[in-house]
């Protein structure tokens, strides 16, 4: 059929000419999905702000023979305004959104990834965590998808009962003193137990964990989606900095991811 209909997050866009865009998406039934959405940088354009990153959308689309084309758009989460209000939700979702697109192929994207960032994106809206943390779990439950699924209880190369003090990322994540080679980062029980937690989502534990043992875990999990990645994420240093500037002393006061990987649908769809 040229014609067929998915709903689907926007991951990131082009310009295309004078008023035209490319859209890449993640689709819920087709993957990876890049169209041309016509006239949408006009004032009067009928798609309006449907099609900009972080956005989910119920779409109409016309196949194409390198890309389709959007003919119809309906807001199903709009969650755009509410993450880039903030700075810090902002670039943790740029690194959500990125990671998608990387870990995604042209082939498809599966349906378990594309619930796992529709629930990222709207825990980050609501602000239901620290944006870190959110960002943090997703990134281990993404790569768990991906057939990357760290281990931080019984040895990633032996299966010696845990808990282990190693981490090596590529080795798959804990290991016994026995294989770990020498300098492997040595992991203490507080930020072991916070990496489990983001894992599985233990959202009680993760919120009640401090800031130390949060930075802590979030450069074990960025060292480890990187190696699978095999190339940065230009997102994560902007994540980084922004956490450096939230614990810099301010001048005066202002007010201001089910068990995982997820096993079915209803449980991705739970990520936060």
């Amino acid at each position: 059929m040229p014609t067929y209909r998915d709903e689907a997050v926007v991951l990131r866009t082009h310009k295309l000419g004078e008023a035209d865009r490319i859209v890449t998406m993640l689709g819920r039934q087709h993957g990876k999905i890049r169209a041309v959405a016509k006239g949408v940088r006009r004032t009067g354009s009928r798609f309006g702000s449907r099609l900009e990153p972080f956005m989910v959308a119920d779409l109409q689309l016309y196949r194409g023979r390198s890309l389709d084309i959007v003919q119809q758009a309906v807001t199903l989460g709009a969650y755009g305004a509410d993450i880039s209000s903030d700075y810090g939700r902002y670039t943790a979702a740029s690194a959500m959104v990125e990671t998608a697109d990387k870990v995604t192929g042209d082939d498809g994207g599966g349906l378990q990834q594309y619930l796992l960032l529709v629930g990222g994106l709207r825990s980050l809206a609501r602000g239901e965590h620290d944006p870190s943390l959110t960002l943090d779990s997703y990134l281990l439950r993404a790569l768990s998808i991906a057939g990357w699924a760290p281990t931080f209880g019984d040895c990633a190369v032996t299966g010696a009962p845990g808990p282990h003090r190693a981490f090596v990322v590529q080795l798959g994540g804990m290991v016994a003193d026995e294989v770990a080679p020498p300098g492997a980062p040595r992991v203490d029980d507080d930020t072991r137990a916070l990496l489990s937690a983001l894992l599985t989502g233990d959202w009680m534990l993760a919120d009640a964990s401090d800031e130390r043992t949060r930075n802590k875990a979030s450069g074990l999990i960025a060292a480890y989606t990187q190696f699978h990645l095999e190339r940065g994420l230009r997102s994560l240093p902007h994540v980084d900095r922004a956490a450096r500037e939230s614990r810099a002393p301010a001048a005066a006061p202002t007010d201001p991811t089910p068990a995982a990987p997820a096993a079915s649908s209803a449980h991705a769809e739970e990520v936060v």
